[in-house]
């Protein structure tokens, strides 16, 4: 097929057939990482009737078999970044850039109250989303990270390497980390969190993310968050905020795990931007 519009609009179909959430827009994205161009490019040439790339079929059989489309591309974007990922690390939902807002608002809530230097500790880093975010939109917050899978580690540096953002990213046990730090302002987390008995429904995520940024260790998938919420209470200080991201269904599990440790003063459930329950918001005792 010589023409570019048809095998797109072959792609959507062939993806739509597939399952796959977003046919169209991940058909023009593919089109574009073969071609080197941006997406408006591709809308482009799709009207002049522009050649097809020599790789777009296979990458579109690739998609239509569930493999990521971020694990084709090799990119992802989150909150204005645009990240590298591939296979061994959990690539970043949209969903989880309303949970790096709420940390970005408490950093910034604390430079308002004067304070120059905002510390903020991100546990479970992945790919170093949420970290690299604060970062960029809060530079004079101090960041610090930590992940225990050294493949997540390595993606993580090269995306702070690339973007020349200055956070520390450190190869180790969220539960554990950080034990130099005291009196940290907010501590952001996207933990495992999914029953161990449950089964994702999406083949992207069940065949494709690694397991351990999956698992909440658990029937109820919260003994993972737990353990970092505990830890969490161990960094904060007096006041600071815990921003912890949850399934949809933990919404009310999760809230009253953290009250009843009596180490919050107070433990509220938000909602992201589709009404689902989304992150926890905790304030240290």
């Amino acid at each position: 097929m010589n023409d570019l519009r048809d095998a797109v609009r072959e792609a959507t179909q062939r993806l739509a057939d597939a399952g796959v959430g977003s046919p169209e827009h991940d058909a023009i994205a593919l089109a574009a990482h073969a071609l080197g161009v941006d997406a408006s490019e591709v809308r482009r040439l799709m009207i002049l009737g522009g050649p097809v790339p020599e790789a777009y079929a296979a990458l579109v059989a690739e998609r239509a078999s569930r493999v990521p489309l971020q694990h084709l591309t090799g990119r992802a974007w989150f909150r204005g970044l645009e990240l590298e990922v591939g296979p061994g690390v959990f690539v970043p939902r949209p969903e989880t850039e309303v949970v790096a807002g709420w940390a970005i608002e408490a950093a910034q809530a604390r430079l308002d109250d004067g304070v120059t230097a905002p510390v903020v500790v991100d546990l479970c880093t992945g790919s170093g989303a949420i970290a690299l975010a604060i970062k960029s939109e809060v530079p004079d917050a101090q960041v610090h990270a930590v992940e225990v899978s050294d493949l997540a580690v390595a993606w993580a540096e090269r995306n702070r390497d690339r973007l020349g953002l200055d956070i520390e990213i450190v190869h180790g046990d969220a539960v554990t980390a950080f034990e130099e730090l005291a009196e940290v302002d907010v501590v952001v987390s996207n933990p495992p969190y999914i029953p161990t008995l449950a089964e994702p429904i999406d083949p992207e995520v069940r065949d494709h993310d690694p397991h351990v940024a999956l698992y909440g260790g658990s029937e109820d998938g919260l003994a993972i968050p737990r353990l970092v919420a505990a830890r969490a209470a161990g960094l904060l200080r007096s006041g600071g905020v815990l921003v912890m991201e949850h399934a949809d269904s933990q919404g009310e599990s999760l809230p009253t795990a953290l009250r009843a440790t009596g180490s919050w003063t107070y433990v509220e459930d938000r909602l992201d931007l589709t009404g689902r329950p989304r992150a926890t918001v905790a304030v240290r005792a």
